[in-house]
C-alpha cells in the first residue's frame, strides 16, 4: 500500500527498483547493442525493454492495484486511463539518443501521479551514479554513488548572468529567440530529465523547453523540482498536468527556481514582435 504521509520507505523501494533497472541498462551500454526504430522513428534498444520489464515487475510487486503507464508499453485508451485516480508514469530509458552517443546523460524516470499532478519522482542517471528523488511537501534529495543523500533546493534568486540548461539533442529556433530576450546568460547543454534536476538542485536557473516532449519525459523530474521549491509552467503560466487529455504530449514549458522573475516575458516579447511583422 502506498503511503505518502511517510514516504521514506516507499522512496527506498523505488530507488532500489531504479537502481536495478540502471544496472541492467549499463550491462547493455557496455556491449555492441542493436538499435531499431519505433513507429514514431525514435530509437529503441534492448536496454529500454529490459529496464521497462524490471520497473514494471518491481512496481507491480510494490502495489499491484496502481496502474502503470510507460513509454515502452502500449497505453490503454484515454477513457480508461483518465479514470485512474493514481498511477505510475515511467520512462525506462530517457535520453536514448544520449545512450546511443555514449555520453552518460540518460536516465531512468519513475513518477507517481495523483489526480493530474506528479507528486513523487525518482530520476537515476546510472552512467554517472547520480540519483535524484523527491515527494511534494516532503523535500528533494540527491545521492551520488554510495554517499549519503543530501537535500537539494532551487536557487530562489537567479544568478547573473542567468544559468540556462538546454537540450543537447533538440535545439530549436524558438529557443534561440527566447534566449535572445532573456538577457545575459550562460547555457549548458544536457540530455534527458537531468536538465530539470539541475534546476531542482540550484545548478541552473531555468530550463526552457520550446519543443515536443511526452508526459513520461517530465513527470518524475517535475515532482523533484516542485519538491525542491521550483515550478514548471506552460506558455500561459499554468503548471504542467498529466493524463488530462487524449494524447500524452506536453505543451512547451519553462522549469525554473526564482519565483519572482517573469520567465514568460521573453515568450510574450517574441509573440509581440512576430505580430508586428
Amino acid at each position: 500500500m502506498i503511503d505518502l504521509r511517510n514516504p521514506q520507505p516507499l522512496l527506498a523501494e523505488l530507488c532500489a527498483i531504479a537502481r536495478a533497472a540502471g544496472d541492467a541498462i549499463l550491462e547493455v551500454y557496455g556491449t555492441d547493442f542493436a538499435v531499431r526504430l519505433k513507429d514514431d522513428r525514435s530509437p529503441l534498444t534492448e536496454a529500454d525493454q529490459i529496464s521497462n520489464r524490471i520497473i514494471a515487475e518491481g512496481l507491480h510487486a510494490l502495489d499491484a492495484s496502481v496502474p502503470l503507464l510507460s513509454e515502452e508499453s502500449a497505453p490503454p485508451d484515454a477513457a480508461t486511463r483518465r479514470a485512474w485516480p493514481r498511477f505510475w508514469l515511467v520512462d525506462p530509458l530517457d535520453g536514448t539518443k544520449e545512450f546511443l552517443k555514449r555520453n552518460g546523460e540518460f536516465t531512468v524516470n519513475i513518477a507517481l501521479v495523483d489526480g493530474p499532478r506528479a507528486v513523487l519522482g525518482v530520476v537515476l542517471a546510472p552512467a554517472i551514479s547520480r540519483l535524484y528523488y523527491g515527494v511534494v511537501g516532503h523535500g528533494a534529495w540527491r545521492q551520488d554513488g554510495a554517499d549519503t543523500a543530501r537535500p537539494i533546493r532551487v536557487r530562489e534568486t537567479a544568478a547573473t548572468p542567468l544559468r540556462v540548461v538546454g537540450s543537447r539533442s533538440h535545439p530549436s529556433g524558438e529557443l534561440a529567440s527566447y534566449l535572445a530576450g532573456l538577457g545575459a546568460h550562460e547555457i549548458t547543454p544536457m540530455g534527458s530529465s537531468l536538465k530539470i534536476c539541475l534546476v531542482a538542485e540550484g545548478a541552473a536557473d531555468v530550463y526552457p523547453r520550446l519543443g515536443p516532449t511526452s508526459e513520461w519525459d517530465t513527470a518524475a523530474a517535475q515532482a523533484i523540482l516542485e519538491s525542491a521549491g521550483g515550478r514548471m509552467i506552460d506558455r500561459v503560466g499554468q503548471p504542467l498536468r498529466y493524463n488530462t487529455k487524449d494524447d500524452l504530449l506536453n505543451p512547451h514549458f519553462l522549469a525554473f527556481g526564482d519565483p519572482r522573475r517573469d520567465w514568460l516575458a521573453p515568450i510574450q516579447t517574441t509573440r509581440g514582435s512576430e505580430n508586428r511583422h
